[in-house]
């Protein structure tokens, strides 16, 4: 989980050595970058060997704007406006590699006018695109009850969701939630202070709301078999989650595609299952200490990578 008030201005890329150590970049080989923000994944593939090329996508108009200024000094790349979950629509080469770096990105963070942060006075936006869809302050003046509790409850993992989404709905009538530091304020009136606390109160519930508004979990369940199909044999799918319900849905994908089970949960038989890929991380790869003292978002990353052996069937 990503604590914002410890973000620096770097936009440093998380992992960035393990990235380009795992993907291999070899020369002729195609990539491609789910996240593509600032481009700090693509360029140090590209700087690993100029020889390959990267395909690049991200839903963040401002990423577009980056991407568009990326590509004046790199031929081999090329950039699509689109969600991850809708890359079946691209017509790519077989990929001998794939990232994704899930979650909100420092960009958007840092931009006080994209409304995620709870540092600054602005409109509550949090949208990824943001030309379109509800943002999150239309969300919390609209939203049932019941979608408050699955964002907060569910996406958030908030233990005080009660009172939050009681005191949202009670609120209702004032403007304290249009913005993102009052609203930031009202969380944190609902949460028991604690000693030692290390992260933001209205964390999670930041947290939960973007996730619910811009749809997170179900682009990701969408995009993992899609991005899988498209891999060559041999290729590596390449996933840095920061939140326990996305790491959950990329280590149940990956155990599901290497005939494992998918859970403790799983009675299915062993010989029913049919294995398409191998599992090269036992356990997640994170950072070193190093690392998270120079990029502290880099402290709750965690990496898995599944290399491809079969073809699925139609």
């Amino acid at each position: 989980m990503i604590d914002e008030s410890q973000l620096s201005l770097s936009h440093c890329s998380v992992l960035l050595n393990d990235v380009v150590k795992w993907l291999n970049p070899l020369t002729g080989r195609q990539f491609l970058d789910c996240t593509f923000g600032g481009g700090g994944h693509t360029e140090a593939l590209l700087q690993a060997n100029e020889k390959i090329f990267v395909y690049a996508i991200d839903r963040d108009p401002s990423a577009k704007q980056r991407a568009q200024v990326f590509s004046l000094s790199h031929s081999n790349f090329r950039f699509y406006q689109i969600n991850f979950s809708e890359v079946g629509c691209l017509h790519l080469p077989p990929l001998d590699g794939i990232l994704m770096d899930l979650g909100v990105s420092s960009f958007q963070l840092d931009d006080e006018n994209r409304g995620f942060s709870f540092r600054h006075h602005t409109m509550l936006d949090m949208r990824m695109d943001n030309t379109r869809g509800v943002t999150a302050a239309d969300f919390l003046y609209k939203a049932s009850e019941y979608d408050l509790t699955i964002a907060i409850r569910d996406y958030g993992e908030e233990e005080y969701w009660k009172k939050i989404v009681h005191v949202i709905l009670e609120n209702r009538k004032g403007l304290d939630m249009k913005y993102a530091d009052s609203f930031a304020k009202i969380v944190s009136n609902c949460i028991p202070k604690k000693r030692g606390q290390k992260i933001h109160p209205a964390t999670k519930t930041f947290q939960g709301i973007r996730i619910f508004i811009n749809d997170e979990i179900g682009s990701l369940e969408a995009a993992l078999p899609i991005l899988f199909d498209k891999l060559t044999i041999g290729g590596r799918l390449v996933v840095i989650s920061f939140h326990s319900l996305e790491d959950r849905i990329v280590k149940k994908f990956f155990n599901r595609m290497a005939g494992k089970a998918i859970d403790r949960f799983d009675s299915q038989s062993q010989q029913d299952r049919v294995s398409y890929a191998n599992i090269l991380t036992k356990k997640p790869i994170t950072a070193d200490e190093s690392e998270i003292n120079s990029n502290p978002r880099s402290r709750s990353a965690k990496l898995r990578i599944l290399e491809k052996t079969h073809h699925t069937l139609d």
